[in-house]
Order: C-alpha cells, then sequence, then structure tokens
C-alpha cells in the first residue's frame, strides 16, 4: 500500500516539475522559495538566534552559491506577463539588471569563501553584503 500511495504522489508531482521547467515564472520562483529556506537558518545563526554551525553555516553558503545561479536565466521575454512581482525594469533596463545580478552571484561567491573560514567574525558582514545586493535588486526590480 505505501509504495503504490509513494507512485501515485510521484505521479502527481511530475507535472508540477515538468510545469516549472517550461513556465519561467514557476521556475524562477521556485529557487527564489529555496532562497529563503537557505537564507532563513544562515541569518537565524549570524544574529544569534539559533546556535553558530560553522558546518552547516558553510554548507548552506555553498547551496545559496548555486542558487545565485539559477534564477535569471528564467527572465525571459514574455515572463513579465503572468502572476509575477518582477517589474517591467528588468526588461527596459536589462544592462542595470545585468549589474545587479552580477553584484549579486559575486557577494554571495566572497560569503562562501569566507564561510569556509568558520570565523563568524568575518561572517557576520558579509552576509550582510548578500542581504544589501538582495534589497538593492528588490528596491529596483520587484514589486512589494
Amino acid at each position: 500500500m505505501l509504495k503504490k500511495t509513494l507512485l501515485i504522489a510521484l505521479a502527481l508531482a511530475c507535472p508540477l516539475t515538468a510545469l516549472a521547467a517550461t513556465d519561467p515564472i514557476t521556475a524562477r520562483k521556485e529557487v527564489f522559495k529555496q532562497y529563503k529556506e537557505t537564507v532563513g537558518p544562515m541569518g537565524k545563526m549570524v544574529k544569534g538566534d539559533m546556535p553558530y554551525n560553522k558546518d552547516e553555516f558553510a554548507k548552506l553558503a555553498t547551496r545559496l552559491d548555486s542558487l545565485a545561479q539559477q534564477p535569471w536565466q528564467h527572465f525571459t521575454p514574455g515572463s513579465d506577463k503572468g502572476k509575477t512581482d518582477a517589474k517591467a525594469e528588468i526588461w527596459s533596463k536589462p544592462a542595470e539588471f545585468k549589474q545587479a545580478v552580477d553584484t549579486h552571484k559575486a557577494e554571495v561567491a566572497k560569503l562562501r569563501q569566507v564561510a569556509a573560514t568558520g570565523n563568524l567574525d568575518q561572517i557576520r558582514p558579509q552576509f550582510g553584503a548578500v542581504q544589501k545586493t538582495c534589497k538593492a535588486c528588490h528596491d529596483s526590480f520587484r514589486s512589494e
């Protein structure tokens, strides 16, 4: 019975995965959902709201670096239509959007490097730098 239930669940999930792969809005929203799931515990560790675990933080920073490479390809022409919080400036100011993305990627890569040291005193300001890139992009390119 458990095997049958699992197969049904997988069969139902497959169309959603296919939709995410073909619909750029769904695909980028999925990546940003993973962003939140990754950054959340990192922020709690940096703020002291949960115990700092250097190995876990480094693992999360590596995951964030991987995620930072993904959503941008899904801002394709025409994907400004539909249920999206993306502002038109993404498409009307592509050079500025690319610069914001490149800055974000660079700061996340630095965070991954600093996280590998395990030194929380160095991690805190770099985590803040990453958050600033997120805010800057949201301010310019996302409707809240």
